[in-house]
């Protein structure tokens, strides 16, 4: 068993040091738990992390039981996952630039797209999550560098595991950060300007998946 480790502890750390690469530049992900967190509050934020960090697991074990074939039996899969996370995107500019509109200080509430429970907080991560290609094609490649053919059931269980509990403890600090006290005093004094930078985020990166050939 010691001899199994060393050799596939290699390829699990690079697994996650891959996986930490991928989510440390802020997307629509991080983007949409960072304005949740300033906008509505922190457990808002939290629910929005913990399903984004939901759907990163299910991207990981659908990739462990072959997404990679998958994908390359149906195409057309991942142009239909293009073409909703372009849309869902579309609609979160649209709602980011509502606010950034408006004289007044919409409800919190509204603000992150409408009035919502935490289990509406935690679907709207997952969605933004399960709706990235970005998200699909990433974890194909983290795979296949962290699980050599033959590899017990043990490495993929670490890998998934292991960047399952990274993604969480990433996203759910990004919303205690942006949830603090000062984070929530900058967003009243800057939320128009706030919101049209967040809207133009996510209409940039809806266009770019729609308009993606590949």
């Amino acid at each position: 068993m010691m001899q199994d480790i060393s050799i596939y502890l290699p390829g699990i750390l690079l697994a996650y040091s891959a996986f930490l690469l991928a989510i440390a530049s802020p997307g629509p992900n991080v983007l949409a738990v960072i304005g949740t967190s300033m906008s509505v509050n922190r457990s808002s934020g939290m629910a929005l992390a913990i399903g984004v960090a939901t759907g990163s697991f299910s991207w990981a074990v659908l990739t462990v039981f072959g997404l990679s074939t998958i994908l390359a039996a149906y195409a057309e899969a991942l142009l239909i996952i293009k073409v909703f996370g372009g849309l869902y995107l579309l609609w979160l500019a649209y709602k980011s630039f509502k606010s950034a509109a408006s004289s007044h200080d919409i409800k919190a509430a509204e603000l992150a797209g409408g009035l919502r429970t935490p289990f509406g907080y935690f679907k709207r991560g997952y969605i933004i999550q399960m709706t990235n290609p970005k998200a699909a094609l990433a974890w194909i490649a983290i795979i296949s560098l962290g699980l050599k053919d033959g590899a017990p059931l043990w490495v993929a269980a670490a890998i998934v595991l292991g960047t399952f509990a990274l993604s969480m403890a990433v996203h759910l600090l990004y919303a205690i950060a942006f949830s603090t006290p000062i984070m929530v005093r900058l967003y009243s004094k800057a939320r128009r300007v706030i919101q049209g930078v967040l809207g133009a985020f996510f209409a940039v990166a809806g266009l770019r998946l729609l308009m993606s050939r590949s």
